[in-house]
Order: structure tokens, then sequence, then C-alpha cells
């Protein structure tokens, strides 16, 4: 094999099948650039409905559409060589029928070259996600918050506390049993979230639950400082680029104002003989 030859992208087989194993990787990411970035490290990216919030300013991520999720995705996938990349099925998109789902997920694996999709939902899901599998679309699940249904949940809480944690349990092994080849557990307490990991024989992706999950995620933006209105309690920041990126635009609009840039080294001169740049 040449030094130069990349690794293809696992497919969602391989995701399941490290179960127990090395703890998968994952970010989310909404442009070329950053899937780049991030696409030798990450086992999957998901092109995830966050994008709302994070790059158009939406108040949650019920204003999210198939065109923008398609928009992205194809972004995402120009940056990606190594890394699998799931896309997130928007709200409105697969809850009236798994005939509407499967009319929307082909979709976006037609138009985006993903290799999954995610939807959210445990019992209620069940169906539809044995739907789409049947029918060739892998499907990833995701239980305990879930964005979407923030209305009914009422608001950003942590799920499964209590009486709560029989349902969790029971939603992660109907999608598992549906067909799902992952799951993500989303803001459930630790002992819960381990005790799903051990209950189901698919991945758990924990984002705000466990250690002990089969891998993690979070949204890129977050860990690394971009995005600061707020702070999740599970969020770690790895940097905080939005304060240097503040800071730089700062400098640049002082040295506009006092005509200290653009310099001597960024103008061109009137000699023909002037290197090219």
């Amino acid at each position: 094999m040449s030094a130069t030859a990349r690794k293809s992208a696992p497919l969602p087989d391989d995701i399941r099948a490290r179960k127990g194993a090395t703890p998968l990787v994952s970010l989310t990411a909404y442009t070329t650039p950053m899937a780049e970035l991030m696409d030798s490290h990450c086992d999957f990216v998901l092109v995830g409905d966050s994008v709302g919030m994070v790059l158009h300013g939406l108040p949650s991520t019920l204003g999210v559409t198939m065109e923008m999720m398609i928009l992205h995705g194809k972004a995402v996938k120009r940056g990606l060589r190594q890394a699998m990349m799931v896309v997130d099925m928007p709200f409105g998109s697969y809850e009236e029928s798994p005939e509407q789902a499967f009319r929307n997920a082909a979709r976006l694996m037609s138009e985006t070259e993903a290799g999954a999709v995610k939807l959210e939902g445990g019992v209620g899901m069940a169906d539809t996600i044995a739907f789409l599998v049947a029918r060739g679309i892998p499907v990833m699940a995701h239980i305990g918050l879930t964005p979407q249904s923030i209305n009914t949940l009422g608001g950003y809480k942590v799920q499964g506390r209590g009486d709560a944690a029989a349902q969790l349990i029971a939603d992660a092994e109907a999608v598992s049993e549906a067909g799902a080849f992952a799951v993500v557990l989303e803001k459930v307490p630790e002992t819960l979230a381990n005790e799903i990991t051990a209950a189901v024989p698919i991945p758990t992706i924990g984002i705000g639950a466990s250690a002990g999950c089969d891998g993690q995620i979070l949204v890129v933006d977050d860990m690394l400082g971009l995005f600061t209105r707020f702070k999740p309690k599970f969020v770690k920041r790895y940097a905080t680029l939005g304060q240097q990126a503040e800071a730089a635009v700062a400098a640049y609009a002082d040295e506009v104002r006092r005509r200290a840039f653009p310099s001597a080294e960024h103008v061109f001169g009137d000699s023909a003989q002037e290197p090219k740049s």
C-alpha cells in the first residue's frame, strides 16, 4: 500500500461492530473546511440540525428544513475522505409516516452521499426505523433529550431520572431491535447511560451522558469555543477560538481606522517587475 494511501470511510456495520471496543469519536460539522479539519480524527461526522442554531441564528432546531440539511450535507461531504457522514433528518420530515420518512431519507442519502441518517425518538419511532432499514437506509437513533421535541419536553432538561429511566431503557431496546446501528444518548444521567450501554448490542454515543458510552459526540463550535452564547454543562471547551477571533477582528478594525492596514507589504507597486503573489 502506498504511504500516501488513505483509509476508506467506515460503513454503518463497521460502526456497529465497534460496540465495546475503543470509543467512537464524533463531532458535528456544517462546512467543508471544518469537515477537512476533523476528517482524520473522527470515526463519523454528523451534519446536525443544530446547524439552524449554530450557523443560522434560529432559536431552536424546529425551523431547519430539508434544503438546509442537504446544502450543508453536500458541503461537509466534500471535506471527508476517512470519516463516515451521518445527516440529521429535520423536524417534520419523518414523523408523519414511515413512507414520508423513507422519501425524505432517500433524498438526503442520494443528494448528500451520506452513509446514514439520524432521527429522534424511541419506542414511537421503532416501526419507522425498521421500515427504513428494510429499504436500505441505515439509521442512527437518538433518545433522551430530543431537541426537536423541546416544546413537549418542557425545555432542555436532563431525561431519564427516577421513574422515567425505565422508558429510556425501553426506547434504547426498541430502536436497537428495529435495526438502528447506533443510538445517541443526550443529557442522560451517568448511571442510566451506563445501564443502557450494557443493555443494548449497538454502540451508544454520549452527549451529556457517560464516559462509559461506546462513543462521544459534541457540537464542534461548542468544544472550540466558537459558539459562546451559552455553555452546556456537558461541554468541555478545548479552545477559545471565539475570543481569539473577536480580538483579531478588533485589531483589524483598529488598524484600518488608523490607516495602518494595508501597509506597504500588502499593496501593489507601480513596477511591472514586482513579484507575483
